[in-house]
């Protein structure tokens, strides 16, 4: 796995174009200004590729997505992605090509996935072309901003799983 020399991200991956699709984007425009120094924000349209070249010399990344597994809409799960490979839903919400897990497991074959990756997946209710976020789903961003700013001040690089409460 990729060992960066203490290089912290998180990334916002999405569509804005495509309603809940834009869930990890949001995330990250809320953390921009809240997250401790050296933990960079950026958001992502989710290429597979490029999402690999942000991710070479990254210690600890924290990825965060729609996702579409059939829970109610607005729920937040967590996964430890490092650990190992993500679930696999019965539909995606990718409207970027390859999904999510796909590009993780691209970058972990490569020996290039962070040592410490972490997911949040928001369940999305409408991906419809030009529809703003839905209204369960813009709580949650609310609620993943929040957790991942707390994950982040524990430094997650260290080993340590930060102990954030589930709401």
């Amino acid at each position: 796995m990729t060992q960066g020399a203490g290089r912290r991200m998180v990334i916002g991956i999405g569509n804005p174009d495509r309603g809940d699709d834009a869930a990890g984007l949001e995330v990250a425009r809320l953390l921009r200004q809240r997250l401790p120094g050296g933990v960079e924000v950026s958001q992502h349209a989710g290429d597979a590729a490029a999402l690999l070249e942000r991710l070479d010399g990254v210690a600890a990344a924290v990825l965060v997505d729609a996702c579409v597994s059939g829970a109610p809409a607005g729920t937040v799960l967590r996964i430890d992605a490092a650990a190992a490979a993500l679930p696999r839903w019965g539909g995606s919400a990718s409207t970027h090509g390859l999904g999510l897990g796909e590009a993780i497991e691209l970058a972990r074959a490569l020996g290039r996935l962070p040592m410490r990756c972490i997911v949040y997946a928001i369940e999305g209710q409408s991906f419809a072309l030009g529809a703003p976020l839905s209204p369960p789903i813009s709580k949650a961003v609310v609620e993943v901003a929040r957790r991942v700013a707390a994950e982040m001040a524990a430094d997650p690089i260290e080993g340590r799983e930060a102990r954030v409460p589930a709401h």
